[in-house]
C-alpha cells in the first residue's frame, strides 16, 4: 500500500452511513472513492472536481451537483502546502473557488497529505493562484507588482489561448515568494488579494481546515492546531 493509500484508508474512519460528503481532486482522493465504493458506503459525493465527478459515478457512488446543495457532512481534499497554524495553498487545479465553497459548507474540511507538504509557515513556493474576472486582467496584474509580486496569465496546454475556469473566469498564477512582506502571513496576502477589484478567489485557504491527515513514513498523524 503506497502513502497516498494509506492516507485514504485512514480518511475512511470519519466517513459514517448516511452522510454526504465532499470529495476534491487527485489521485488520493480517487483511492478513498474506491474505497467508499468497495465497502459500499450509503453516502452521497459532492464535487468541485468534473474528473471525481465521473469516477465516482463509474464507481456507483451517488453524486450531487453543487448547486443543489447547502450542508456537507464532511469534505477532503489536498493541497500542495499546510502550515501548522492549518493555512493551506491549493495551486494547480484552477477550481479552488469551487473547492472553498464546499470547504464552507462542511462541518469539518479536511486535508490528505504526505510530510513533503507540511511546513512551518507556508513558503508559497507554489503559485498563490487568483481567478480573475477577464475584465480585471490588467489591473490586477498591475495591482500584483504594486505588492511585490510577479503575475502571469495560465495558458492552456489543449488550446491556444488563456485557461478559463468553471465560472468563466481568468486563472492567474502570482509569485510572492520572495517578498518579504508577506513571509510567514498568509492571511495578510490573502486579504489584500482580495480586496483587489476583479479577484473572485484566492488559492490561499485560510481559517477553513479542520485538520489534516498526514503520512509520515507508514503512518498516519492528525495535524490539528
Amino acid at each position: 500500500m503506497n502513502m497516498k493509500q494509506l492516507c485514504a484508508k485512514e480518511a475512511l474512519k470519519y466517513i459514517k452511513d448516511g452522510m454526504c460528503i465532499g470529495l476534491g481532486g487527485g489521485s488520493t482522493i480517487g483511492y478513498l472513492a474506491e474505497y467508499l465504493a468497495k465497502e459500499e458506503r450509503k453516502i452521497t459525493v459532492v464535487t468541485p472536481s468534473d474528473d471525481t465527478a465521473e469516477l465516482c459515478k463509474n464507481l456507483g457512488l451517488m453524486v450531487l451537483s453543487l448547486e443543489m446543495t447547502a450542508h456537507i457532512n464532511i469534505a477532503f481534499d489536498g493541497c500542495d502546502e499546510l502550515d501548522k497554524e492549518l493555512n493551506a495553498l491549493k495551486a494547480n487545479g484552477a477550481i479552488h473557488t469551487k473547492e472553498k465553497i464546499i470547504a464552507s459548507m462542511a462541518e469539518k474540511y479536511v486535508l490528505l497529505i504526505d510530510e513533503s507538504k507540511f511546513y512551518d509557515t507556508l513558503p508559497l513556493k507554489d503559485s498563490v493562484t487568483l481567478e480573475v474576472i477577464p475584465q480585471s486582467r490588467n489591473y490586477v496584474q498591475a495591482q500584483i507588482e504594486k505588492l511585490g509580486g510577479k503575475a502571469v496569465m495560465r495558458k492552456s496546454g489543449a488550446k491556444a489561448g488563456f485557461v478559463i475556469s468553471d465560472n468563466g473566469n481568468y486563472i492567474m498564477d502570482t509569485d510572492f515568494s520572495n517578498v518579504a512582506t508577506f513571509a510567514g502571513k498568509p492571511e495578510e496576502l490573502h486579504k489584500k488579494l482580495k480586496q483587489l477589484t476583479g479577484v473572485v478567489e484566492t488559492a490561499l485557504f485560510i481559517d477553513m481546515v479542520a485538520f489534516a491527515l498526514c503520512v509520515c513514513g507508514d503512518e498516519v498523524k492528525v495535524i490539528e492546531k
